[in-house]
This record gives structure tokens, sequence and C-alpha cells, in this order.
């Protein structure tokens, strides 16, 4: 059976169709006007489309939206958000979504748009009486007339027969777009189907709930604090910087919101460029962009960053920092060793065996699992900035890329423990990370100490940091 729904006269056919049309739309989703916008249609329990009472707490379920940002939105910048109903008895999973400006909720805030074939979006006109349902095609946009400005993204059939059977609770996926400009707070309203799949009236149960939404503010044009770029994450600090590597950037004004990175910011396996309006630049150059805040955004320096004095510039949609100057290095390599490894005066570089073990003297750091190495055990050290690296094909692999397979690092590359070398069974970039640096070293044989000094070449050339870490025969 196939529900047509294009250009469809609701209330014409509900009175000729009744009942064919309370099955189709446990299978397709509901008409438009059914997620609890004020003075719209209500929700499929109070519209008579299921028997019950919405948001019953004797069926312990709900509905709940996930926002990347949190409850707020920059006008413009597109949202991917995830739609979660949760029953504890059911075993089929239905919504409606839509977006209002609080001021007017007779008219709409933004657009939506499927991800995958799950969803679909419905067009209405301002009465209800005419609809349009805009199926998700793969690289097509889906787009509602203008005699139908209002938009709801909902199940679709294959999205109900994908979740059929399945317990606990169910998710779908989709894109908001908020509108271009500011409309101040915006109201998302959801409505949530957990259905028995038995395509009958009875026995579902329905759950509505709404989310006010603030919109992001910038404060003012970003700035970059002197002295405020430093390399990310405790891999030595430094202030100069190198192709690949990861540069920490403090000041004001940064950002609007605070978050890191999601999946859906990729562009398959690229990282992002953009992260809520927010763009950081070094030598002209767009830098991927891991983490922002309105103090700190962290940046991966692009591969084609020329070496010598260049300049990094913060933009947002407040404007653009003055221009920060910094040293671009052919390479500027850095083991992880953050301040919580700091024991006793001593910096520990952070070592882990192949069962997440620390490599620490034991009981180093409160509720850290750790104990010295032996010789001829293989341990696990991070760094960022050791430069390019080769794929399987002898390649080049860029900055920005999610490393998916066994690389090698392009320059010679050698680790000893005190006057010991070592031997390096792997040295390349980490599996499943962007600009991480992964080596796997064999600990020689050397004399009992929980402070032997460790040391590493990169291109001939001795790393700038005085690390230890601890070895026990």
């Amino acid at each position: 059976m196939e529900r047509k729904r294009k250009l469809y006269a609701a209330k014409a056919a509900v009175i000729m169709i009744a009942v064919p049309i309370l099955l189709w739309a446990y299978e397709y989703g509901p008409n438009p006007g059914y997620s609890g916008v004020p003075n719209e249609l209500g929700t499929c329990a109070t519209s008579g489309c299921h028997v019950g009472t919405t948001n019953d707490p004797a069926n312990k379920g709900s509905v709940s939206v996930a926002f990347p940002n949190g409850q707020t939105y920059l006008p413009g910048v597109k949202q991917h958000l995830v739609v979660t109903i949760a029953d504890p008895v059911q075993r089929a999973w239905g919504f409606q979504l839509t977006a209002r400006p609080a001021s007017n909720s007779a008219t709409m805030a933004g657009t939506f748009a499927s991800t995958d074939q799950n969803t679909t979006l419905m067009c209405s006109s301002t009465d209800f009486n005419v609809f349009q349902e805009v199926d998700y095609v793969s690289g097509k946009t889906q787009v509602c007339a203008a005699s139908m400005p209002l938009q709801y993204i909902e199940h679709s059939l294959a999205g109900y027969n994908a979740t059929k059977g399945h317990t606990g609770s169910q998710t779908y996926e989709f894109d908001w777009t908020p509108p271009a400009t500011s409309s101040g707070n915006v109201i998302v309203y959801v409505s949530g189907n957990a259905a028995n799949g038995d395509l009958t009236v009875n026995g579902d149960h329905i759950y509505n709930t709404s989310y006010t939404l603030t919109p992001i503010s910038f404060g003012g044009p970003p700035s970059i604090t002197a002295g405020g770029v430093v390399s990310a994450g405790a891999f030595g600090a430094f202030t100069s910087v190198a192709p690949g590597s990861w540069m920490e950037i403090y000041g004001t004004n940064l950002a609007g919101s605070a978050r890191g990175w999601a999946g859906t910011d990729f562009t398959g396996n690229q990282a992002p460029v953009s992260l809520d309006a927010v763009n950081v630049t070094i030598g002209g150059q767009a830098a991927f962009i891991d983490y922002i805040s309105p103090t700190q955004v962290n940046a991966q320096v692009p591969s084609g960053t020329p070496t010598g004095a260049q300049q990094i510039v913060v933009s947002t949609p407040a404007g653009a920092s003055p221009a920060y100057n910094i040293t671009v290095s052919t390479l500027q390599p850095g083991l992880l060793a953050p301040s919580s490894f700091l024991i006793g005066g001593k910096q520990y570089v952070v070592a882990q065996l192949l069962d997440g073990t620390y490599v620490l003297p034991p009981n180093a750091i409160a509720g850290i699992a750790s104990r010295q190495a032996k010789p001829g055990e293989t341990i696990v050290i991070y760094g960022i900035g050791f430069g390019p690296v080769l794929d399987s094909g002898n390649q080049n692999i860029p900055a920005g890329t999610i490393v998916t397979a066994s690389n090698t690092l392009s320059n010679p590359f050698s680790m000893a423990f005190g006057a010991s070398s070592a031997t390096v069974s792997y040295s390349g970039l980490a599996p499943s990370f962007v600009g991480l640096y992964q080596f796997n070293v064999v600990v020689p044989s050397v004399a009992n100490n929980d402070l032997v000094p460790l040391s590493f070449t990169l291109n001939g050339a001795a790393g700038s940091q005085t690390l230890f870490i601890a070895v026990h025969n």
C-alpha cells in the first residue's frame, strides 16, 4: 500500500477515507501540525490519531532532542539534531519536529533537511489544508514551495521499517539550519510516538516536549592575547608551530559558544575548518579546528603553510582579530607530558603499556593504574609536530585527515632510555585520530630506576624536552 501525499487536501480526505489515513499515519508519520505548537493541531494523542494521553507518566517514556551546541543557535549555521524516543515496553517508533520563533509561533524558524532515508520533510500551508511530502534523495536539496511555508521533519516509511522491532529507544537524525539573521529565541517542538507496531490507534504512547534555544552572541571582535599561542595539550608548550601540529590560541571573544568538534562537522575523513562560524587562518591558509570557546580555540596548522614568520587571524561574525605574529618551523616535535605527570619535581612522559596501564612508579597519581615498565615490553607514547607521514602507497597524508590505517613517519626517528637505544616498532600517525603521532617502543635493557631519562631524535636533531620514565626488571 503506497500513500501519495503530494498536494494533498487534508480535510476532505480525512472525511472520505478516515480509516486508511489512521493506518498509514503510523507508517509514514503524521500529517503536518501535530508536534505540539500552540494553536496548531496538537499532538497525535489529542488529535484523535491515537488513543491515550500525551506524556502519561504511567508509560514511563519520553521524547528528547540532542543539540550539538546546547540550547543555542548561530544564525544561518546548520546544526545536526538527534531525536530520541524512549519507552520501556514499545517496539515501533516515530516523531515529528518543527521550530518557531518564540515571538510568533505561526511562522517558521529556519529549514530542515533529511540526512538519510529514515526521515522526510513535510511542507504545509498555514491552514494545514494543503501539504506536500519532500522525500530524501541523496545529493538533492529538499525545498518547500512558497505557498507552503511551514516545515516539519518526521520519520519516513523507510525509517519506520528500519526501527520497527527495536526495543527500549530509537533515534532519528537530521539537519536544521536556523534563520540567516537572529530571530531572538527559537522554540523547537517535538512529539514522539512509541508504538506497539500493530498499526491501530490503540496501545501507542505519545510524548511531547519543547526546547527554547537562544542565539549565540560573540560579544565583539576576537582578540588573541599576547603570548597566547602555544603547542596544544602539553606537547612541549612551544611558542612556534609546524605544519600539521596543533596549537592552542588564547584570547577574548574568540567564539560565541564552547564545544569540541563532532562527527557531523567532518566532511568525509576531513576535519572542519570552521566551528560555529569561528575560523582561523595561519599564513593566509585555513586551519583545522577541533575546539572553540570564548577564551580558547584549538587549531591544526595546515600542511602547506610556509615556514618562517607568519600571521594567525581568528575570525567570527563579529569581525577578525588583529594579526598575531608567529614562527612556523619545518618541524616542532613534542611528546605528551602534562603537568599532572610532574611528580616529585620530575616531568614524566605519558606512556602506556598495551593493557592501558600507565608507565609510572606505582601509586604515583591517585586513581591511575600504573607500574614500571620492564625491558622487552612494548609501550605506547604520543606526540605532535613530528612532520610528514606516508601512507601505504608512499603518499603524504595531509593535515586535517582522520587516519584510518597504519602509516610511516617520513623523517628518521629514534628514541633512547638513558644511554640505551630503544627499538621503535611503529612511528606514524595514530589511527582514528587527526594529527596525533603514535610511537610503539620496546623498552631496552636498563638498570632499575624510576627516573630513567627519555630522549628522542627526529631527522638527526635532538628533542628539547627533559622527560623521565620508570623502568624496573
